[in-house]
């Protein structure tokens, strides 16, 4: 690791634990009202309850979101015949269903502005995620993606040397209207860059992309 590097993964870890103090403050009492209209909107815990994510050098970790579909969603679309189509179409369309028949009244909302994402604090606190990087993708998404997409695993491979992130490169560039070809050679982009100003720039687009919904699913 070069003395640039260091000097980048100390600014952006300093960085990030200022940002999520200071944002967790903000963040709690609308975390605390929506846990409670998640309580009285559908059954199960207020947490998503979902396998661990791929981290950092692939090392896994548990991403801590609120809870914006029906309980055991992951396995459900996974392993239910009623939902063999849904699955279908969620692999095709790169793991992001418009209509997802498991997110509940309140989940359409959270999602709409990433409330969900709100708990990832935590992850970042704990230093497995930081504020800004690649999108944190499921063991075996990831696994699919390799296989449908064999020309992008050094660009995977090249994302997964840094931190996943809350937002990124790719989200600020579309989110979900973005295909996984796209999405993958951002993430790899960013990555290979670890510029300090291109996290301030995408920082200072994520609150547009929230306020408005903008390929959010």
């Amino acid at each position: 690791m070069t003395t640039n590097d260091q000097s980048y993964y100390f600014l952006k870890r300093l960085c990030d634990i200022i940002l999520s103090i200071a944002t967790g403050i903000i963040a709690l009492p609308i975390c605390l009202i929506t846990a409670v209209a998640i309580k009285l909107d559908s059954p199960g815990p207020v947490l998503a309850d979902v396998p661990p994510r791929v981290g950092k050098n692939r090392q896994p970790f548990k991403i801590f979101k609120l809870r914006s579909m029906i309980p055991n969603a992951h396995q459900m679309i996974r392993e239910d015949p009623k939902l063999k189509k849904a699955f279908a179409e969620l692999k095709k369309s790169n793991f992001k269903l418009k209509n997802d028949p498991r997110v509940t009244r309140v989940g359409k909302f959270i999602r709409k502005y990433s409330i969900d994402e709100l708990p990832q604090l935590i992850n970042v606190l704990k230093g497995e995620m930081s504020f800004v990087g690649p999108r944190p993708y499921y063991a075996d998404e990831l696994a699919d993606y390799e296989k449908r997409f064999p020309q992008t695993k050094k660009l995977i491979k090249k994302a997964l040397t840094v931190k996943p992130g809350i937002t990124g490169l790719w989200q600020v560039s579309g989110r979900s209207d973005v295909n996984f070809e796209e999405r993958i050679t951002l993430d790899a982009r960013y990555a290979h860059r670890k510029n300090i100003t291109d996290d301030i720039v995408i920082l200072a687009k994520s609150p547009w992309v929230v306020l408005t919904g903008k390929g959010s699913s």
